[in-house]
C-alpha cells in the first residue's frame, strides 16, 4: 500500500523576506540581510520546523530600476549564497541548502566545484537552483555589452547542465581509496576527464573535487516560459513555480510532469513547489489587516520601479490611474511579464494599483488561521496542483515563527507533513534517488 502524499516545504529567502515593505514592519529586523546571527536564528528555526530546505535567491546586479526607487528596497543587496550557505551548514544538521547560480554569467567548472564543495561540507544537503538571469544589467558587470537573448540563454543553460553534471560524474564514488599501507590515495582508472567541446562551452576536466555525496546536488529550476518548462522536464528535480491559482497550479503540474515519461524520466522524481507567502493570524480579518499594513509600507516610488523591472519596460511614463497599456515583447522574464499582465487584466487594476501590488508581493498568498492555511495547502496537494510549497515569510522573525509554531503542527496533525526528518540528505527529504554515474555505474 502506497504512503499518503505529504507536503514538501522549502523556505524561499530573497535574501531573507520577499515583501518590499518587510523591513519596515513593526518588530521586524531591518538588518536581516547582513546580520549573520539573524540567519543562524532563521535557519535553526526552520530546521526545528522540519523544512526540506533553506533556498536563497541571488542577483548579479542591482535590480534594473532607477537608484531613487532602489533606495527604499531591502532586497537589492545580500550575501553571496555560496559564501553564506557553507557557514550555515556548520550550525545545522539536516535542512537542505539551495543556492541560486546563473548559467549565463558563470563558468561550469567553477559552479561544479562550488556545489560539490557545499555538498561535502554539508554532508549531502546541497541544491543548485539553475537560472539564466533575466536582468540585462548583469551583462554589464561581466564584460558584455548586451544581455544574451532569451532563447540563447536557455540553450546555454542546457549545455551548461550537461557539463556540470558530467564534471560531477568524472569521479566514481569509490575513486578515493586513501590506502595508507600502499600509499595510493586515489585510483586514476576511476577518474575521467570530460573533454567537452560544444556550441557554447569547452571544458576538459576532471573536476578537482570528489563526486558529491548525493551524486549530484538536487537540481532546481524556476522558469515558466516554454523553454523553461522544457528545461525543467529534462533536468529539474524541483521546480519553483509561480502559480497564483489552484487552476494554474494544476495546469503547470500536468504540463511539466506530462513531458517527463517521453524523456525517460519518472514524474515522481520532480517536485513542483509554488512560491507562497503566508500570513498567520487568529482570524481572516486580522490577517487581512496585517497584509494591508504591510502593503502600506511600500512607497509608490519603489513600487513603480519594481513594476518596471518585472515588466521589462519603463512603466514610470504610464498613466498611474489608467489601465496597463499593451507591452512590447521582453528579453527578460517572459513568464514573469505574462503573470503581471494577467493579474492586471483579471482584477482590472490601474497602473498605480498594479504597482502597489507588485511592489510588495503579487504572488500566491495564503492568509488566515493555521487551519485555514492548512486547508488550502492540503487542497493544492490532494488535487495535484503541487507537491508542496516554497514558503515566503512576510516579515521576520514573527512571520516565520508564526508559521513554524502554528501552521506546522496543524499540518503534522493531519498526517500530511513529517514529524521528523527521515534521512540526512536533501535527496532523502525530497524522496529523490541518487543519480547514476554516467561514466562508472
Amino acid at each position: 500500500m502506497s504512503k499518503p502524499r505529504r507536503l514538501h516545504l522549502g523556505a524561499f529567502m530573497r535574501p531573507t523576506t520577499i515583501h518590499t515593505g518587510a523591513w519596515r514592519y513593526p518588530g521586524a529586523w531591518p538588518d536581516s540581510n547582513f546580520n549573520f546571527q539573524h540567519y543562524v536564528r532563521l535557519i535553526q528555526t526552520l530546521e526545528r520546523g522540519k523544512f526540506d530546505a533553506f533556498f536563497m535567491a541571488d542577483h548579479l546586479a542591482l535590480l534594473n530600476m532607477p537608484i531613487e526607487s532602489l533606495r527604499r528596497s531591502h532586497t537589492v543587496s545580500s550575501f553571496d549564497p555560496l559564501t553564506l550557505l557553507p557557514a550555515l551548514a556548520a550550525v545545522t544538521e539536516k535542512i537542505g541548502l539551495i543556492a541560486t547560480a546563473s548559467t549565463t554569467y558563470n563558468d561550469p567548472y567553477h559552479i561544479a566545484r562550488k556545489f560539490a564543495s557545499l555538498d561535502h561540507i554539508s554532508g549531502g544537503r546541497a541544491g543548485w537552483n539553475i537560472v539564466t538571469t533575466s536582468n540585462p544589467d548583469a551583462a554589464l558587470n561581466f564584460g558584455h555589452d548586451a544581455h544574451m537573448a532569451h532563447g540563447e540563454r536557455y540553450a546555454r543553460a542546457r549545455e551548461f547542465f550537461d557539463v556540470v553534471t558530467g564534471l560531477w560524474d568524472g569521479w566514481a564514488d569509490d575513486a578515493i581509496i586513501r590506502d595508507v599501507e600502499s600509499g595510493i590515495f586515489f585510483d586514476p582508472s576511476r577518474v575521467k576527464a570530460l573533454d567537452h567541446v560544444g556550441p557554447e562551452l569547452s571544458v576538459k576536466g576532471p573536476l578537482n573535487v570528489a563526486r558529491p555525496i548525493q551524486g549530484w546536488p538536487v537540481i532546481v529550476q524556476a522558469g515558466a516560459s516554454e523553454a523553461g518548462k522544457q528545461l525543467a522536464a529534462e533536468t529539474a528535480e524541483a521546480v519553483f513555480a509561480s502559480t497564483r491559482t489552484i487552476e494554474d497550479g494544476k495546469a503547470l503540474y500536468a504540463d511539466i510532469k506530462g513531458r517527463m515519461p517521453a524523456l525517460g524520466r519518472d514524474p515522481d522524481h520532480l517536485k513542483i513547489l509554488p512560491g507562497c507567502m503566508t500570513i498567520v493570524a487568529d482570524s481572516l480579518e486580522e490577517a487581512k489587516a496585517k497584509r494591508a499594513l504591510l502593503d502600506s509600507l511600500v512607497h509608490y516610488e519603489s513600487a513603480i520601479g519594481s513594476l518596471s523591472s518585472q515588466l521589462g519596460v519603463d512603466a514610470s511614463a504610464f498613466d498611474p490611474d489608467g489601465p496597463l497599456p499593451e507591452l512590447p515583447e521582453t528579453n527578460q522574464s517572459k513568464s514573469g511579464q505574462a503573470r503581471i499582465v494577467a493579474l492586471a487584466k483579471s482584477e482590472n487594476l490601474t497602473v498605480r494599483q498594479l504597482a502597489q501590488r507588485v511592489g510588495g508581493y503579487a504572488g500566491l498568498c495564503l492568509m488566515g488561521t493555521p487551519a485555514m492555511i492548512a486547508d488550502e495547502m492540503q487542497r493544492w496537494l490532494e488535487e495535484e496542483a503541487c507537491d508542496g510549497f516554497n514558503i515566503m515569510f512576510p516579515y521576520l522573525p514573527e512571520g516565520m515563527d508564526d508559521f513554524v509554531d502554528r501552521v506546522v503542527p496543524e499540518l503534522q496533525a493531519r498526517g500530511i507533513y513529517r514529524l521528523d526528518y527521515e534521512g540526512t540528505t536533501l535527496r532523502d527529504h525530497l524522496g529523490l534517488p541518487k543519480p547514476k554515474n554516467q561514466f562508472f555505474d
